[in-house]
């Protein structure tokens, strides 16, 4: 195509301005980012060549469920697909045994509290403040 045919570009917001070649939103001033492909995380079945998950191997299927008792999934686990199918269909065989709990209820003490017992708005005590409390019930029995 000549000169006169091709039409200038326009910019992305669809102005008069001819597009102006940025430089890239990602790109940071300290250095070039890691741009590739990140590694693929190694199944602990693969790695370990177990072919095959029965649902009374409980301590294997524990790998595949986190804090609260959920199935975690392929992407944080590293499993393929078929790996994945058989850690489920495990999981809720093991389930239905009473090997496995279908939901955790106890909260540790580092997650926050939610749920009808706590008052949502209710002002916070200091750690001092609930010690100074406890201290004198305990001195009274």
């Amino acid at each position: 195509m000549s000169e006169e045919t091709q039409r200038p570009q326009r910019g992305d917001n669809g102005g008069d301005r001819l597009a102006i070649p940025r430089a890239d939103k990602d790109a940071m001033e300290g250095g070039p980012r890691f741009k590739g492909k990140r590694r693929r995380k190694v199944s602990y079945l693969t790695a370990n060549k177990i072919y095959y998950v029965d649902y009374k191997e409980v301590n294997i299927l524990r790998r595949f469920l986190n804090d609260r008792a959920k199935i975690l999934p392929s992407r944080q686990s590293g499993n393929t697909a078929g790996q994945q199918r058989m850690i489920a269909e495990a999981i809720r065989r093991a389930r239905e045994m009473a090997l496995l709990p279908y939901a955790i209820q106890e909260m540790g003490s580092d997650r926050r509290e939610y749920g009808r017992g706590r008052e949502r708005y209710a002002p916070r005590q200091s750690e001092q403040q609930q010690q100074q409390q406890q201290a004198p019930q305990a001195d009274k029995e």
